[in-house]
């Protein structure tokens, strides 16, 4: 049987990581393979690649080296981790993936989305998400969230992104709405200004429809 592969994004602070941890326990108490993995990262090279992108001053790369360093990191994570065990029949749940690229450095940060477009078509190929979580609230209230979370955390702060001001926060929610309305049938939209079990509850009841659909 063929995996499930499903791809959890958008803005900073916005719960991402939470709702997958919730939702892989979720799932593997159901009796189900689950893989849990994130971009940038995933796979050695990944791990390089995410300190180089994540960390340090924001003028460190430009838009156009962010997505081609992340497409390098793509490139092994779909070819050691994802491919490998979506042919194993798991269920792939992807911090990020290819649409953060799409919304990071095309919409809020210019580069020509017809060169995303070719990295896309070139490395990702066929491996597209069956089912992608675009989790939305407002840039201002995913900031304060993010800040606090870097506040609370160990070792040297992945902040990198957060320094960018507030009109690029603003351009790369949109980005990520624009993405979910283009391909409605892939994306849900799940808004994270709710509870944590309402959240929860919105998830899983997407998830479920694809997994056991």
């Amino acid at each position: 049987m063929a995996g499930v592969f499903i791809t959890f994004e958008g803005g900073e602070g916005a719960g991402k990581s939470t709702h997958i941890k919730l939702l892989a326990d979720t799932l593997k108490s159901k009796g189900h393979a689950v893989v849990v993995t994130r971009e940038p990262g995933g796979t050695t090279q990944g791990d390089g690649v995410r300190a180089l992108l994540v960390t340090g001053d924001v003028r460190r790369w430009s838009p156009m080296a962010e997505a081609l360093l992340n497409y390098a990191a793509r490139d092994a994570h779909l070819n050691e981790v994802i491919r490998p065990a979506l042919a194993a029949g798991k269920i792939v749940l992807c911090d990020r993936f290819m649409d953060s690229t799409r919304a990071y450095q095309g919409h809020a940060g210019g580069v020509d989305m017809a060169f995303i477009d070719d990295l896309e078509r070139r490395v990702v190929g066929k491996t597209r998400p069956d089912l992608t979580l675009v989790f939305d609230l407002p840039a201002a209230d995913g900031l304060r969230r993010a800040r606090l979370r870097q506040d609370a955390g160990p070792g040297a702060a992945e902040d990198r992104f957060e320094q960018k001001d507030l009109s690029f926060h603003h351009e790369l929610r949109a980005g990520f709405l624009a993405i979910a309305a283009a391909d409605p049938r892939r994306c849900k939209v799940v808004d994270a200004t709710r509870p944590l079990a309402l959240v929860g509850a919105d998830v899983l009841g997407h998830v479920l429809s694809v997994v056991d659909g």
